[in-house]
């Protein structure tokens, strides 16, 4: 060793994998953390479960009223508010990071097909 004696290399391969609109780094074996928590569906579902809470209280009328009063687009308010017609069980796998792999909000936001089988 030549040079200062206080310094220290530590190499760690990582990765970075694309997860939604965001990149993890994704570190090999024991420090490897896999969190599939999509922030931003996360915060979307919340928005899209208050707005409702603020339609049906009576506090706007209208989806035109309440995207003025959020200074946003009114399709945007519409398309969120969407959200809330989900299953509980996949709001609680979208707040609890298990949603299936390919959900995002772009994804849902396009629309969901829906088949209803007759028994």
């Amino acid at each position: 060793m030549s040079g200062d004696s206080h310094t220290l290399t530590v190499i760690i391969p990582l990765a970075v994998k694309q997860r939604g609109g965001r990149k993890a780094i994704i570190s090999p074996g024991v420090l490897q953390v896999e969190s599939r928590h999509d922030i931003t569906l996360i915060k979307a579902v919340a928005r899209a479960f208050r707005w409702l809470r603020m339609m049906e209280t009576g506090r706007f009328a209208t989806i035109t009223e309440l995207a003025a009063a959020e200074k946003i687009n009114a399709s945007y308010v519409a398309r969120i508010l969407r959200l809330t017609l989900l299953a509980p069980d996949v709001v609680e796998a979208i707040l609890d990071g298990r949603q299936p792999e390919g959900m995002t909000l772009p994804g849902l936001m396009e629309g969901v097909e829906v088949e209803w089988g007759l028994f």
